[in-house]
């Protein structure tokens, strides 16, 4: 080949390449491509509190959500291991009628792998629900990014109709590139 090695003829067009190919498209089309007017630091310190305070009531949000939907459905397991262990001798042996009538150290046992067996499927169950339900409120959509107090001009939601954190006059559309 005339005196070029393989990998300077590669490197070659390689970089012919890099040089033909153009840049990543913006994020949004809408948005401006730079970044609006920085905010003071005494205004841009308020916007991080308000907006810290707000995402961190959004996680708060969904962790209530995620309390009650896994307490609801894991109740079952709840219920089965309580009585188990409540009612084992080698445990916490109560003096309750139902133990020393109905349930011996046997039965408390089968309870007790009984409750920790179904623990995984209604796991399964809890965390569907959860995941359905936040993506039909869009609950993840609605924290705030920190770019907002740093500068001037950005918008507040990026969700669509319907969805909990929306205000009026929000973009109904979310673009991205992959």
């Amino acid at each position: 080949m005339s005196g070029q090695e393989p990998e300077d003829f590669g490197a070659e067009m390689v970089s012919e390449k890099s040089r033909m190919m153009p840049g990543l498209p913006p994020y949004d089309m809408d948005e401006r491509l730079l970044p609006g007017e920085p905010r003071s630091p005494c205004c841009c310190l308020a916007w991080t509190l308000l907006i810290g305070t707000i995402n961190s009531l959004l996680f708060l949000l969904n962790l209530l959500l995620m309390f009650v939907i896994f307490t609801v459905v894991l109740l079952p397991t709840i219920v089965v291991v309580y009585f188990g262990f409540q009612c084992h001798s080698q445990v916490l042996h109560s003096s309750a009628r139902y133990c020393k009538s109905i349930l011996d150290d046997n039965s408390s046992s089968a309870l007790i792998i009984l409750g920790f067996v179904i623990m995984s499927p209604l796991l399964v169950v809890a965390m569907a629900i959860y995941c359905s339900l936040a993506r039909r409120l869009q609950l993840l959509v609605c924290f705030q990014p920190y770019s907002l107090a740093l500068y001037k001009g950005g918008r507040w939601c990026h969700c669509r109709e319907g969805a909990l954190c929306c205000a009026r006059g929000c973009s109904t559309q979310l673009r991205a590139w992959v």
